[in-house]
């Protein structure tokens, strides 16, 4: 694990340099241009120029960093967290703020620190007005765009992540092995002439009927995703028997909320597939409900850390790819902890479903 990270970390350092490379590129040439300029533009010097020409260099380099700050306040303060989200009011009367503050600053050193007499606040705000809307302008801009570009990775990302998945379905999900085993139940069912083997036929046809034909939608009823696995424990259930205790404590209350389909599936076949086997008193609990918006989904199985588990390619998408999945749909509106502990392999997930 650590060497597939590393290449990946590296890249990631990389563009960060090649970001702050280019952004101090960018503002050494932009704040270079009036003094390489200059020579060719003396009438548009203060009349003090001639006087205080080295105070009036300084205090225009120093000021020319005030200009940075503001532009990146403006775009990672400002704008993200007023403007983006249309506060508008409290986003003009904080550059208001941040003017006055720069004009203070400004007068500090125009009078304090260079020594230079007649400042002007009126004629000193009028000069450095246009200076200020141009970064404010830029920033917000420039934070914009970014986070656009931002937002259409991700929803490619998504848009990848999501077709893959289904594509892992088509190949994967279906598990022969379960189904297999759940024909031969259906066939001994069948020669008892149990009264078991209807509703065991209808559970089946529900299953495959969702997996093949309800997971077309990015979201789906939280009550038929609680139904799937309901459905899907009880057929795991009748295959084992009392060899492997099986507790399920699912919330199928009516409810409003939605969640992508087939996507806590992965963690029940986990169980069911590292839980049983050569495994001493094996066990598996299942809990699921909403409090407050809020879903707790939990899944716990006895293991044998002894043994050397090989994964199957053929059994599902993965838990690492469940993760991915989760961090690409949710972001930081979940939590996922996957531990081990005294024999148990325990799940727990909790996603906000606002």
């Amino acid at each position: 694990m650590t060497e597939s990270r590393q290449p990946k970390t590296g890249i990631r350092y990389s563009r960060r340099w090649v970001s702050i490379l280019t952004h101090v590129a960018v503002w050494v040439i932009v704040l270079a241009l009036p003094y390489l300029l200059n020579d060719h533009h003396d009438a548009s010097r203060p009349q003090q120029a001639g006087h205080y020409e080295r105070e009036f260099f300084y205090l225009g380099f120093f000021t020319n960093f005030l200009w940075i700050a503001t532009f990146y306040l403006n775009a990672y303060v400002l704008t993200p967290r007023l403007f983006v989200r249309k506060k508008y009011a409290a986003y003009v009367a904080l550059l208001v703020l941040l003017f006055a503050a720069i004009m203070s600053v400004d007068a500090f050193l125009f009078i304090v620190v260079f020594g230079i007499p007649h400042f002007s606040l009126l004629r000193g705000s009028v000069f450095h007005l246009s200076t200020f809307l141009l970064a404010i302008a830029i920033s917000t801009a420039f934070r914009l765009v970014k986070d656009r570009m931002a937002a259409d990775r991700a929803a490619q990302q998504r848009q990848e992540e999501n077709l893959k998945t289904e594509l892992s379905f088509l190949r994967s999900q279906i598990n022969p092995h379960f189904i297999f085993n759940i024909l031969n139940n259906l066939v001994a069912l069948e020669q008892m002439r149990s009264p078991e083997l209807g509703p065991t036929i209808l559970k089946l046809s529900s299953l495959m009927q969702y997996m093949l034909y309800e997971t077309d939608e990015e979201k789906v009823p939280l009550n038929n995703e609680v139904e799937y696995l309901q459905s899907y424990i009880d057929l795991q259930r009748q295959r084992f028997g009392a060899k492997v205790p099986v507790t399920a404590s699912l919330d199928d209350r009516p409810c409003v909320y939605e969640i992508e389909p087939m996507l806590l599936i992965p963690f029940v076949e986990n169980a069911f597939k590292h839980g049983v086997g050569m495994i001493d008193h094996p066990a598996i609990d299942i809990g699921l409900r909403v409090e407050r918006g809020i879903l707790h989904f939990s899944v716990r199985n006895r293991y044998n850390p002894a043994s050397a588990e090989v994964k199957d390619k053929s059994s599902g998408i993965g838990l690492g790819n469940v993760s991915r999945r989760l961090k690409l749909l949710y972001g930081d509106q979940h939590v996922l902890h996957i531990s081990r502990d005294e024999g148990w392999f325990i799940v727990t997930l909790e996603i906000n479903l606002h």
